[in-house]
Order: C-alpha cells, then sequence, then structure tokens
C-alpha cells in the first residue's frame, strides 16, 4: 500500500512538472531565466513552509538529533543541485525550444544509475537497462528532434540533466534517514530562490511591474511545481529507489506534450504516440519485472 501511495505521489509530480514546461516557456516574455526562478521558488517555499511547521515541526528536532551534519550537507546538496538543474534548464529555453529541452531533461534516466553504481558501488537491476533505452528512444520520438538542430541550449539541458540526477540520488538518500519531505521541500526550495536572486540582482534587472505580468506562469511553476511536486517527488522516493524512480519522472515528457497538444494546440503525430508508448513500456518494465522476480 506505502509502495502504492509513493509510485502515485511520483507520478502526480512527473504530471506537474511535464505541465509547467509550457509555463517555464512563456514565463519569460518580460522577467530573465534567473529572477523567474527566484520568485518561482520563493513561492513554492512560502507554499511549503506553513505545511512543514504544521505536520513536521514537533518532530524536527527528534529526527535529526541522530546526525545533524549529515542532514545540512544533504540538504545543502539537494538544494545545490535543484538550483543548478533548474537554472540551466530556464536558461537554455531561450535558446532551444520546449521539444529539445524535453528531449535532453530525459538524459537523467540514463545518468542516474551510472552515478549510483559510481559513487556507491551499488548494483543496479538488469530491467533499469532495457527500460532507461525505452525511455530515451521514446523521449527522441516524443520531441521531434529529428527536425531539430543542436545548439546551446541543448548543450545546457545536458549539463542540467546531471544535476537532476544527483539531485533524485540525494533526495534517496536524505528521505532515507529523515522522514521530512515537508521541511526538506522547504529548505531546498529556499536555497534555490536565494542563489538565483543573487544572480538575477547582479545580471538581470529585477523589476516588479515585470514579474507581476507573468505572475500566473510563476504562481503555477512555483505552488506547483516549485512547491507541491518536489514535496511528491521526496515522498515518492522514500520507497522507490532512485533509478526507477528516474524512469517514472521521464514521463514528464509526455505530459508536457499531452499539455501543449491541449493547451497549444499542437498536433501529435504518429511518432509523438509511439514515444509515449515507449516511456510507458519503459516505466512499466522498470517496475514490474522486480516484482516478478521476487514473487
Amino acid at each position: 500500500m506505502t509502495k502504492t501511495v509513493s509510485l502515485l505521489s511520483a507520478l502526480l509530480c512527473t504530471f506537474i512538472w511535464g505541465t509547467t514546461f509550457i509555463a517555464q516557456d512563456t514565463g519569460m516574455d518580460d522577467i530573465g531565466p534567473f529572477t523567474f526562478n527566484s520568485v518561482r521558488f520563493f513561492v513554492g517555499c512560502l507554499a511549503v513552509a506553513p505545511l512543514a511547521f504544521i505536520f513536521e515541526g514537533k518532530n524536527f528536532s527528534k529526527i535529526i538529533q541522530k546526525n545533524k551534519k549529515t542532514f545540512v550537507n544533504l540538504s545543502i546538496l539537494i538544494g545545490v543541485s535543484l538550483f543548478l538543474g533548474s537554472a540551466l534548464q530556464q536558461v537554455s529555453l531561450l535558446y532551444t525550444d520546449v521539444a529539445n529541452a524535453a528531449f535532453f531533461t530525459i538524459f537523467y534516466v540514463p545518468m542516474v544509475p551510472f552515478i549510483i553504481f559510481f559513487l556507491y558501488k551499488k548494483p543496479i537491476h538488469w530491467s533499469i537497462w532495457p527500460s532507461v533505452f525505452l525511455c530515451v528512444m521514446g523521449g527522441y520520438l516524443l520531441t521531434n528532434f529529428y527536425s531539430a538542430t543542436v545548439r546551446l541550449g541543448d548543450a545546457l539541458v545536458i549539463m542540467g540533466a546531471f544535476f537532476w540526477s544527483t539531485h533524485i540520488i540525494f533526495c534517496g538518500k536524505i528521505i532515507e534517514n529523515y522522514n521530512l519531505p515537508l521541511t526538506i521541500g522547504t529548505i531546498q526550495t529556499f536555497i534555490v530562490a536565494i542563489l538565483s536572486l543573487f544572480i538575477s540582482l547582479i545580471f538581470e534587472d529585477f523589476i516588479w511591474s515585470n514579474i507581476l505580468k507573468e505572475k500566473f506562469q510563476i504562481l503555477y511553476a512555483g505552488i506547483l511545481s516549485g512547491g507541491i511536486a518536489f514535496v511528491l517527488q521526496i515522498y515518492a522516493q522514500k520507497n522507490i529507489a532512485p533509478a526507477p524512480s528516474a524512469i517514472i519522472f521521464s514521463l514528464e515528457g509526455v505530459f508536457a506534450t499531452i499539455a501543449a497538444w491541449i493547451v497549444l494546440n499542437q498536433i501529435l503525430g504518429i511518432n509523438n504516440l509511439f514515444g509515449c508508448l515507449f516511456i510507458l513500456l519503459g516505466v512499466l518494465f522498470s517496475q514490474l519485472v522486480p516484482i516478478f522476480k521476487k514473487n
């Protein structure tokens, strides 16, 4: 039952991430990428912080008492990883289209098991590799990458995918030892907001009137994606290992395509449909094969 709730949390998180691509892309008409991220994650922090105080405030000191240093170190690692991943992805949208960004972001799927193996020497279930292949092929078909040219933005997204990978891995580590998903979500969004604000004040024009023009995109990307979705991710990873988690999260490309079809009236071609099918098969394969083997 607990694994099922975690799986549903991961799917809801992925749905929010996928639909947020549109808000991220359209939310920079009047403001810069770091200004967008600083306000977005600050809004996300404000949305989650009261919940963390109400539901986890009393247990916070008891839970982290066993090893405060590890909690602080992992909190900084997930915050910095989230900052770098989201910053590179947001900046990339200035130089490439949503299709390429969605495809290259999926590169965190093959990166996660490799990083886990080299960092922790942890064996990876054989079902992960065909699942990774299906997800990458699905992402290729889903985003019509064959008709696009490689640009600076694509390189930025690939770099960002590495930090999405480390974020997933470190989230898995911190939630193993500290059952504080709301508190962790608050801390990481606060770190991203502060770092983004610092850079935006140096390199961008931080103008409130321009920020208010993007209020709907900021609220959606902030409250749902920057706040709730990342808490759902942390909770989901309590019962799902990082490698299969990354495969489930790759469904954001599917949700992004469906959202673009509904909101932007973009037509789904036969290749897009096959892409959705490949990613779905990859997700199911990674989850069902270990269960059948165990039974």
